[in-house]
C-alpha cells in the first residue's frame, strides 16, 4: 500500500469546482441548470488580447521564458501598478505566475511551518486555510463581520498576532463576501504593524479593480513602513475575463523575491511565452472593456441584492466589489450546505455554501452575479418558489 506523507491529508480543496462539476452533471442529464457558483467572469477575453497571444506565436514566441517573467511584461505590470494604485515599484520585484494561486502557495509556504501562525480573513478564499494547514502552521481566522460590511477590525487583527505569527493574509475586495476594506481600516492596521516587524503582510488584491459606488481600492503597497514585508497579489483573470489563460503576478520585496523566483524554477519554470505578450496588450491596450465589464456587474449587483432580499429567510449586505453576494440564510432554517444542495438537485441553481470558506461561513451562501440580470432573476425566481412550497 502507497504511504503518502501526512501533510496531504491537511491539504483542503475549492468547493466551487466540486458544485460545477456537479451542475454539469445535471445540465449533460437534461436539468435546466443556473450557474452562479463559480467566480468567472461571463464575458469573453477582449480581441486586442486574443490577437495579441496569436501574433506571439506567429512570431515564433514558443519557448522557455525567464522564471520570473519576460522583461516586457513585468515593466508593464510596474507601469499599471503606477497608474491604478499610485505606487512606484522596481520591475525586477515583479514575478509572473500562472494565476494566483502559485502566489498563495509560494508565499503561505515560506512562512508556514510547525510551530508558527498564519492570519487569514474567514470567511475567505478557501486555498489559504487549506495551504496554512497544508504547511504544519495553526491557521488563525480573522473574522469578517456582516454588520462591517465584511470588512475586518484592525484593532482585532492586530490582537491577533503573536510571537508565533509569520504571514497576515488580505483581501479586499474580497472572495466571497465582495467586502472591501476602508482606508481608516487599512491605515490603522499598517500603524499597528510597525510594532511586529517578525510579521509579513500577503495582499491579494485581485479584484482591485472592481469597485461600486465611488469606493477606492487601497494597496498595501502604498504603505512604504510596510515594503519590505508586503507580498501584493494581482493577475488577469478577473480584470480581462482571462481565467483560462492563467496569468498573475505578485510584487515581493527585495528580500523574498529571488526565492519567489527559485520557486517558480522549480514549480513551473516559467509562464507560457504566448500568454505573457497577451497580458502586455491587456495592460497598455483599450480599456473600455474593463469599464463596461464592471459597468455590467454594478448593474447586477444592485439587482441580485434586490432579488435576494425578497427571498424568504434571506437577507443581504450589498457588496462593495468584487462580483459576489453573500447573504445571511440563517431564517431558512437550513445549514449552508444543506441549502446548497437542496438548490442544486431541486431547482438547478448552483450556489456555494458559506461554509466552503471557512466555520465562519455558516449561516450564509455565496452568490456570483458574474451571469445575465435574465438568470439571476429566474434562479432567485425558483429559489423563492423552492422555499415557498417547503
Amino acid at each position: 500500500m502507497l504511504q503518502l506523507v501526512e501533510a496531504m491529508n491537511r491539504l483542503g480543496t475549492e468547493s466551487a469546482f466540486e458544485v460545477l462539476a456537479r451542475a454539469n452533471k445535471l445540465a449533460q442529464g437534461g436539468m435546466d441548470v443556473i450557474n452562479l457558483g463559480i467566480g468567472q467572469p461571463d464575458f469573453k477575453t477582449p480581441e486586442h488580447i486574443v490577437e495579441a497571444a496569436i501574433k506571439a506565436l506567429k512570431n515564433g514566441h514558443h519557448g522557455y521564458t525567464p522564471a520570473n517573467g519576460i522583461p516586457e511584461l513585468r515593466e508593464a505590470v510596474a507601469a499599471d501598478i503606477a497608474k491604478y494604485r499610485k505606487c512606484e515599484v522596481n520591475p525586477d520585484n515583479v514575478v509572473i505566475m500562472p494565476g494566483g494561486k502559485p502566489t498563495m502557495f509560494f508565499a503561505i509556504t515560506m512562512f508556514g511551518a510547525p510551530g508558527t501562525e498564519i492570519i487569514y480573513p474567514n470567511p475567505g478564499f478557501p486555498i489559504y486555510e487549506s495551504v496554512i494547514k497544508f504547511t504544519g502552521a495553526k491557521p488563525v481566522p480573522m473574522a469578517l463581520h456582516e454588520e462591517n460590511g465584511f470588512s475586518f477590525s484592525a484593532d482585532e487583527v492586530l490582537g491577533l498576532i503573536t510571537p508565533a505569527t509569520r504571514l497576515i493574509i488580505i483581501n479586499s475586495p474580497a472572495n466571497p463576501t465582495g467586502g472591501t476594506v476602508p482606508r481608516a481600516e487599512m491605515d490603522k492596521l499598517a500603524k499597528g504593524l510597525e510594532d511586529h516587524p517578525h510579521v509579513a503582510i500577503m495582499s491579494d488584491e485581485i479584484y482591485g479593480r472592481m469597485l461600486y459606488d465611488g469606493r477606492e481600492h487601497v494597496s498595501m503597497l502604498e504603505y512604504e513602513n510596510l515594503r519590505d514585508r508586503v507580498i501584493m497579489l494581482d493577475g488577469w483573470s478577473k480584470t480581462y475575463a482571462m481565467t483560462g489563460w492563467r496569468l498573475g503576478y505578485a510584487v515581493w520585496p527585495d528580500a523574498l523575491v529571488d526565492h519567489a523566483t527559485r520557486l517558480a524554477i522549480n514549480c513551473h519554470s516559467c509562464v507560457n511565452a504566448p500568454t505573457q505578450y497577451a497580458g502586455i496588450a491587456a495592460l497598455e491596450g483599450s480599456q473600455d472593456a474593463v469599464d463596461t465589464m464592471v459597468s455590467a456587474f454594478d448593474e447586477r449587483r444592485r439587482v441580485i441584492v434586490s432579488e435576494l432580499n425578497q427571498v424568504p429567510g434571506f437577507r443581504c449586505i450589498e457588496p462593495g466589489g468584487a462580483f459576489y453576494a453573500f447573504p445571511n440564510i440563517e431564517d431558512t432554517g437550513m445549514s449552508a450546505r444543506e441549502l446548497q444542495d437542496n438548490l442544486l438537485q431541486e431547482t438547478g441553481v448552483a450556489i456555494i455554501a458559506g461554509t466552503s470558506f471557512g466555520a465562519q461561513g455558516e449561516g450564509y451562501v455565496r452568490f456570483s452575479y458574474a451571469n445575465s440580470t435574465e438568470n439571476i432573476r429566474e434562479a432567485i425566481r425558483r429559489i423563492r418558489e423552492y422555499l415557498g412550497n417547503r
